[in-house]
C-alpha cells in the first residue's frame, strides 16, 4: 500500500519539478523537445507492451479493442473541450498564445495525470510496480508541469500560489495511485484489463495529439530516432 503511494507520488513529482523549472530556469526548447520525444516513445511502449498486449492475451481482442478505442475517443472529446478553454497547449514548453487560460491548462493537466496515477496503483496489485509506466509518466509530466506553469505566470499567478497548486496535484497523484491499488485490489481480471485498455487508448491519443507534434516542431527530424530509443527502452524494461 505504501509503495503504491510512493510510486504514484514519484511519477507525479515530475509535474512539480517541471513547475520549478518553469519558474526559475530557461531551458532550451530543443532539449525539452528531445525529452518529450523520448517520453513519447516510452509511453507508446508502455501502452502497447504493458497494457494492451496483456489485456488482449487475457481477455481477448474484442473487449481490448473496444476499451482502447473508447479511451482514445473520450480523451479526444475532453481535449477538444479543454482546447476551447485555452488548454490545448498544456504539454507545450513555449509560451501559450494570446487568449490562453492558465487555469484551464492546469485543469487539463490534472485530467491527464490522475488516471495515469491510478494505473500505476493497479500495476502494484500483483506486488510489482510497472517501471515502464512510472518512467513514461514521469518523463511526460515534466514538460506538462513546465508549460502549465508558464500559462499560470501569464495569468499573473504568484510563485507561491503556483507552487501550492502543484503541491496539491502531487498529493492527488499519490492518493490516486493508492486508490487504484486499494479500491481495485479485489476487482476481477476483466475489470482491471478494461481499465488498462481504456487508459492505453487515452495515452496514445494524448501522445499523438500533444507530445509528438510539439517534439517534432521544436526538435526536428532527430526526434524520430529519439522516440524510437524510448520505445525500445520500454520493451527492454518490460523484460527486466
Amino acid at each position: 500500500m505504501l509503495q503504491a503511494l510512493l510510486w504514484g507520488g514519484l511519477a507525479g513529482s515530475a509535474l512539480f519539478i517541471g513547475a520549478l523549472i518553469g519558474l526559475y530556469f530557461d531551458i532550451p526548447k530543443k532539449i525539452i523537445a528531445y525529452v518529450m520525444a523520448f517520453g513519447s516513445g516510452v509511453l507508446i511502449g508502455a501502452a502497447a507492451f504493458e497494457m494492451l498486449y496483456v489485456a488482449a492475451k487475457e481477455e481477448g481482442l474484442v473487449p481490448t479493442t473496444i476499451g482502447f478505442l473508447a479511451g482514445a475517443a473520450l480523451f479526444t472529446i475532453i481535449n477538444s473541450l479543454l482546447a476551447k478553454k485555452g488548454a490545448s497547449q498544456r504539454k507545450r514548453s513555449s509560451k501559450n498564445p494570446e487568449g490562453h487560460s492558465g487555469l484551464a491548462i492546469f485543469v487539463g493537466t490534472i485530467i491527464d495525470s490522475l488516471p495515469e496515477a491510478v494505473v500505476i496503483g493497479i500495476s502494484m496489485i500483483d506486488m510489482s510496480v510497472s517501471l515502464v509506466l512510472v518512467i513514461a509518466i514521469f518523463i511526460s509530466n515534466l514538460p506538462e508541469g513546465l508549460s502549465s506553469t508558464i500559462g499560470l505566470k501569464q495569468d499573473q499567478y504568484s510563485k507561491m500560489k503556483i507552487l501550492t497548486l502543484w503541491i496539491v496535484v502531487f498529493i492527488l497523484t499519490a492518493l490516486s495511485s493508492l486508490g487504484g491499488y486499494v479500491w481495485l485490489d479485489s476487482a476481477s481480471g476483466h475489470w482491471i484489463a478494461s481499465i488498462n485498455t481504456f487508459a492505453a487508448g487515452g495515452i496514445i491519443a494524448m501522445v499523438s495529439s500533444t507530445m509528438m507534434p510539439e517534439a517534432y516542431s521544436d526538435g526536428g527530424r532527430i526526434v524520430g530516432l529519439i522516440t524510437s530509443v524510448g520505445l525500445i527502452l520500454s520493451l527492454i524494461l518490460t523484460f527486466i
